[in-house]
């Protein structure tokens, strides 16, 4: 996760490839219900990192991240896509969603997201949407469809470590569990 970026912007077939990369993420029956908004203009960009608080991080030390990155993707999963999906023909009667499958497929866009940025050697870095009361309102996202997050693309410049950094990787062997638990 990078936190930290140069103003450089960033060409828009990067972000091109990056998106297209991203949207191949695998999709609960083929729902393609996973949305990304792309904000590139400056304004805009300012406006969410005063919705996530970013003056109060930067208090704390830590360099603007959120309107520094020249980009910034807010991911948003549409239930109602998968909703809509699994009530045709060819679905009828799996619609059980005890495992609300958009936002494991949120997961795994996210993740393509993120590994397409490192491809093309950028950073990026990902805000979760509780932190940005308002979102919906500020990008005109529709009813029915849940913001996610926020990733930031750039090119990075090193930062202050997080604190977080210091606890360390767990074991392999503390997560993986052969046979059983």
């Amino acid at each position: 996760m990078v936190r930290c970026y140069s103003p450089e912007p960033l060409e828009s077939e990067q972000l091109e490839r990056i998106l297209e990369k991203a949207r191949r993420h695998p999709s609960a029956g083929f729902s393609q219900g996973i949305h990304f908004v792309l904000i590139t203009d400056p304004a805009r960009r300012l406006e969410l990192a005063r919705l996530a608080g970013e003056e109060d991080y930067a208090a704390r030390g830590f360099a603007r991240w959120l309107s520094v990155a020249p980009a910034q993707v807010v991911l948003a999963a549409s239930q109602s896509d998968y909703e809509r999906r699994y009530a045709e023909a060819d679905k009828t009667g799996t619609d059980d969603w005890s495992l609300p499958y958009w936002w494991v497929d949120a997961g795994a866009a996210l993740m393509l997201l993120l590994l397409a940025a490192a491809e093309e050697g950028l950073g990026a870095g990902f805000l979760g949407a509780h932190r940005l009361a308002g979102v919906k309102e500020l990008l005109e996202i529709p009813e029915g469809v849940h913001p996610v997050g926020l990733v930031t693309l750039g090119h990075p410049l090193s930062d202050r470590p997080s604190s977080s950094l210091k606890r360390g990787r767990k074991a392999l062997s503390e997560l993986v569990h052969r046979e059983r638990w």
